[in-house]
């Protein structure tokens, strides 16, 4: 059957129904261009382009009835071709994140192409309108199908009103040609259409709403389970559970920064499931623009995915990245850059107060441990001097009492010999106590300084124990506050007591540096080092509390200490105590 083109219908109720809907329409692009200038999604871009080329379209409809030019009807069909795609690619974007390629562009070819057969060699205005509108009414339906299935999944009902009129507006499309080619629907079929796109309208702005009542429900209850949480374990697994109650995401994953890169510091949800996962380059590269710009990111990803990457803000910059992967839309489409930046703030905060709690947690029982081993050591210390007391001391002087009795008692001719040999025990005598006094106060320290009470440390150490002890110092150090000296000394004893009680080693060198504002002891052997695999806080840990006591020292004056194993075995201790004044003080020894 031939049916004509139509000539010039100037009905004023079909005109003015048209004018109304090119407002309604040109309202819906303006909705959806401040929706996309706002939120900068790309469905909300391609929205905006389709309902501009409806408006078009409508402005050819309307020339075409007043005057019946045929270009006008071609131009009618094709921008009726492309309206369905601008319709169709914009639900496959929401839908499932795809990229257009230059490829797809080809399908812009079939509108003008068969419009210009139906329009000028067939002047079938049937053949014209039809393949357009059943293309037209496709791509709505499509829209439709699209957001039942993501209301399925969300419970959106901003998608469940854009569902019901597009599948309506889709069918109504159906009729329209036929009927309009009958002179039927005028202006009916326009009025129609206007309450289509004012659901269509209203479902959009629902769907923002749904998007930001769900998001801000989800991440203010995020921001509750890091306040409440108190160890590392529960701030992880609050930030990897919580974005799960999304509806498009399927899995979390934490990365933290490590040296020049990231490291994986958990994940949850389907798509990491494993705690090895691989970054992928893309993901990579977004963390990378994300911690750069401070900003959230999303990348699409094969298959119709996303990748939503949040930066984690510490006090000292970002610190790493939440990634959200998922499937269709990011969860965070409606929601502020800076609201989210300052969720990363608290979620850096979270990550650094737990960090700090187990530190904390850490420090608190080396204190414990080492009040005990104080207390311990007291006793010790006090077992030590009355043996020393009493194995020393007074046995000299029973043994000065018994050669005094026997000199009093028994008068003869060899009396010098027998005091030579009393002045000899006292003179051990004076001796042990010395060394018990010396022990628990170094009185060279307080008499020459910190140089020759050190020199003279390393020199009794070694005549007792045998080892070959090398001391290496300037002829010169910084004044040193009392505290700093005693420090230093206590130090040294204790890494060389260790020494000698633990490394089996045959020489030590000690030096003493002086830095711009530092002094530093270093004392290193050549014994067995620490056990094979353990760091010196897990020495510590592990009951041997000298080193825990000696940074305790160093700590109190704002120093630091450092304990590793060197190269081909021993152990090296470095100790660092601030200097009181650059200026130098002349050695007394």
């Amino acid at each position: 059957m031939q049916v004509s083109i139509p000539g010039p219908v100037a009905n004023p109720l079909e005109l003015d129904a048209a004018l109304l809907q090119a407002v309604i329409t040109a309202g819906l692009a303006t909705v959806s261009g401040v929706l996309f200038r706002r939120y900068r999604k790309a469905y909300f871009g391609w929205w905006t382009a389709a309902w501009t080329l409806y408006v078009i379209r409508i402005g050819a409809i309307i020339a075409f009835l007043l005057t019946a030019e045929r270009w006008l009807l071609f131009a009618h069909q094709v921008i009726t071709g492309w309206t369905a795609l601008a319709l169709l690619w914009s639900a496959v974007v929401f839908s499932r994140g795809t990229r257009l390629k230059w490829p797809y562009l080809a399908v812009m070819l079939f509108p003008p192409l068969w419009s210009a057969i139906a329009v000028y060699s067939l002047q079938n205005f049937l053949l014209a309108a039809l393949p357009m509108v059943v293309f037209l009414s496709f791509a709505t339906l499509w829209s439709a199908f699209v957001f039942f299935d993501y209301q399925r999944r969300v419970r959106s009902s901003g998608a469940l009103l854009l569902a019901t009129a597009f599948l309506l507006w889709g069918l109504h499309h159906l009729d329209y040609p036929f009927l309009r080619a009958q002179g039927a629907w005028a202006p009916w079929g326009y009025y129609l259409d206007i309450v289509f796109e004012l659901a269509v309208g209203a479902g959009l702005l629902l769907l923002v709403l749904d998007d930001l009542g769900r998001g801000v429900h989800a991440l203010s209850a995020l921001s509750g389970d890091l306040q409440r949480s108190g160890s590392g374990t529960d701030v992880l697994d609050a930030l990897l559970h919580r974005p799960l109650t999304l509806g498009t995401v399927r899995g979390t994953a934490l990365y933290l920064r490590s040296g020049e890169g990231y490291r994986l510091a958990g994940g949850a949800g389907a798509f990491f499931d494993s705690i090895d996962a691989a970054l992928t380059p893309e993901a990579a590269d977004t963390i990378d623009a994300a911690m750069s710009e401070g900003r959230p990111q999303e990348v699409a990803v094969e298959g119709g995915g996303y990748i939503a990457v949040l930066p984690i803000l510490s006090a000292t910059g970002p610190s790493g990245a939440l990634l959200l992967a998922g499937q269709g839309r990011d969860p965070f489409a409606a929601l502020d850059d800076d609201f989210l930046l300052a969720l990363g703030q608290q979620v850096g905060a979270a990550l650094d107060n737990a960090d700090l709690s187990k530190r904390l947690e850490a420090r608190r029982l080396d204190l414990e441990r080492l009040s005990a081993r104080v207390v311990e050591q007291h006793e010790e210390e006090r077992r030590r001097i009355s043996r020393e007391l009493h194995d020393e001391s007074a046995q000299v002087f029973s043994a000065v009492k018994m050669e005094l009795a026997m000199l009093r008692d028994s008068p003869s001719n060899d009396t010098a010999a027998r005091l030579d040999r009393v002045i000899g025990l006292v003179d051990s005598g004076i001796a042990g106590i010395r060394n018990v006094v010396n022990d628990l106060r170094p009185s060279l320290l307080d008499d020459l300084g910190l140089l020759p009470a050190l020199r003279s440390l390393a020199d009794r150490i070694e005549a007792r124990s045998g080892l070959e002890i090398t001391f290496d110092a300037p002829a010169c150090v910084p004044p040193l506050s009392k505290e700093a000296e005693l420090v230093l000394y206590r130090a040294m004893q204790e890494a060389l007591t260790n020494v000698v009680r633990h490394a089996e080693a045959t020489a030590v060198e000690v030096g003493l540096r002086v830095m711009t504002d530092e002094i530093v002891l270093t004392v290193w052997d050549d014994g067995r080092g620490l056990p094979a695999g353990t760091t010196a806080e897990q020495f510590q840990r592990a009951g041997h509390m000298g080193l825990t006591g000696m940074r305790e020292r160093v700590h109190g004056l704002g120093g630091r200490m450092h304990a590793e194993n060197i190269a081909g075995g021993g152990l090296r201790v470095e100790v660092v105590v601030p200097a009181a004044s650059p200026e130098p003080r002349p050695s007394d020894g």
